[in-house]
């Protein structure tokens, strides 16, 4: 009976006019952003941010969740229609997809995807709706020892299932934690990493940051990549599979449904991984092995689906525990603390029209989806055939006005600008800047908690090892090292990086 009370009260918040209509807009701006390669979930979110600013914090976070989505839905458009990836996890929805649109089935290959889509959408909003309370029971049984023992677990686990090397990534989270102290410490007021500049008293600020790391140095390489539009683009006939696709599309679909909604759950998982491992899975169950990559409709079916699961159960670890399973979940964090809301299992009783309504606009953002832009595949595309030089920079001056407006100060553009060029060294170095995010949002918080279990010692350092909870996760995190230092196992991490 309780799940039906939570879904009617999350229903009731996310239909309302206001809610419905910041949804709508942020599938919609979402796409817009997201069909340009390059630019995926990360970037957009990170650009469009500053817009959430001025609105009330439910608005907000179901503006910034159908950004989310639509920049996912985006990148498989582009993807399937002119093999551009938009985004890392459309990468595998090009093998297939696209040739399906050089065989003349392009509308049946979106179709696919969106109905593949829907269907997880669907599937992986019931299943946050029964997670969502048991494990924030659980939560509260949780002290700042634990906290800070799954916080350490959630940062390895994301470097360990990331695709860049093991070193470098566990190097950038600490580079990530590392400026997070900048600034006034919260307790003794010591100036920290300030170098006697009154503006980095506040600390560094965390929207400047994303902007300029992930959606500004993006935008600077992708300008140094490419200057042309798509060549030419796939001519759509029929839109909608016949029974017998219907058929074929089916089984992947669930597969990818089930697989991605337990990988999105995982620190690192997300949408890449998902999509990869359906991929796998399908091709290994297939009776045609041989036909993936030349149009298999499966190859398009269980990856959409696993991508859009593991986008949506991805917030589960965010709403229940307050911990970022992502980069894309650490700026969610960001935007509920700009908001004044510490994220965990205090906000499900304190603001329960919040989380739920947050959790109903996720099957109202699929359905949006699909009704917004198989109509306006048209749209996107000829939105490709604009060079980058001119779009790229029209999308900067947005995005800076945005930084401006934040604290209608000119020190937030310069410092837009400074972290420009560290993000686009860092790019250009090849370094992976997802694990710096996730070390700046989750600093503050390990730094709390790691006070609280001294405070609550008298000093024991020994006393983050106290708890039965908290030697198990530290060992779940020195265990995944270990596991990864194995020669099996880094061959295998080297293969997928190439």
């Amino acid at each position: 009976m309780e799940f039906f009370d939570n879904a009617l009260l999350g229903l009731t918040t996310a239909l309302s006019l206001q809610n419905l209509g910041y949804a709508f807009v942020g599938c919609l701006l979402g796409t817009l952003i997201g069909v340009l390669p390059g630019l995926g979930p990360l970037a957009t979110i990170s650009m469009l941010l500053p817009l959430t600013y001025a609105l009330d914090p439910t608005a907000a976070l179901i503006m910034l969740a159908g950004i989310y989505y639509g920049a996912q839905y985006g990148g498989s458009t582009t993807a399937i229609l002119v093999n551009l990836p938009g985004e890392s996890s459309a990468v595998v929805t090009a093998l297939d997809g696209y040739q399906m649109a050089r065989q003349g089935r392009a509308g049946v290959a979106l179709a696919t995807a969106a109905i593949s889509s829907f269907i997880a959408g669907t599937f992986a909003t019931i299943f946050i709706m029964a997670l969502a309370r048991p494990l924030a029971q659980v939560a509260f049984s949780f002290g700042p020892g634990e906290y800070l023992a799954m916080m350490v677990l959630g940062l390895i686990l994301a470097t360990v299932l990331s695709n860049a090397r093991l070193i470098e990534s566990i190097a950038m989270v600490l580079v990530g934690i590392l400026l997070s102290t900048v600034g006034l410490d919260s307790v003794t007021a010591d100036e920290r990493f300030t170098f006697g500049v009154m503006k980095l008293f506040d600390g560094l600020d965390f929207v400047v940051m994303a902007m300029a790391v992930f959606g500004f140095a993006e935008i600077v390489k992708n300008l140094g990549e490419s200057d042309e539009g798509p060549k030419g683009t796939a001519k759509i006939s029929r839109l909608m599979p016949n029974r017998e696709e219907l058929a074929e599309m089916t089984p992947p679909a669930t597969r990818g449904t089930i697989l991605g909604s337990f990988l999105g759950i995982l620190p690192g998982g997300g949408a890449a991984l998902a999509s990869f491992a359906s991929y796998a899975m399908e091709k290994r169950l297939s009776k045609r092995p041989q036909n993936f990559g030349k149009g298999e409709i499966a190859g398009v079916a269980g990856p959409e689906a696993a991508n859009n699961a593991a986008s949506q159960t991805s917030f589960i670890p965010l709403l229940t525990l307050g911990i970022p399973s992502n980069a894309v979940m650490a700026l969610m964090v960001g935007a509920m603390m700009i908001h004044d809301i510490t994220p965990g299992p205090k906000v499900m009783e304190s603001n329960p029209a919040l989380i739920w309504g947050l959790i109903a606009s996720m099957w109202i953002g699929n359905v949006i989806l699909v009704i917004l832009n198989l109509p306006l595949v048209g749209v996107w595309v000829k939105l490709l055939s604009v060079p980058y030089r001119l779009l790229y920079p029209a999308i900067v001056i947005l995005c800076c006005i945005g930084a401006w407006s934040l604290k209608n100060d000119s020190y937030e553009v310069m410092m837009c600008a400074v972290m420009l060029v560290a993000g686009y060294l860092i790019v250009q170095i090849g370094l992976p800047p997802a694990p710096l995010l996730m070390g700046f949002i989750l600093g503050p918080m390990m730094e709390e908690n790691l006070r609280r279990v001294l405070q609550l010692s008298r000093g024991d350092v020994m006393a983050v090892f106290s708890s039965p909870i908290s030697i198990s996760f530290y060992l779940l995190a020195a265990g995944a090292i270990v596991a990864m230092a194995l020669p099996s196992l880094r061959d295998s991490r080297d293969v997928l990086e190439e």
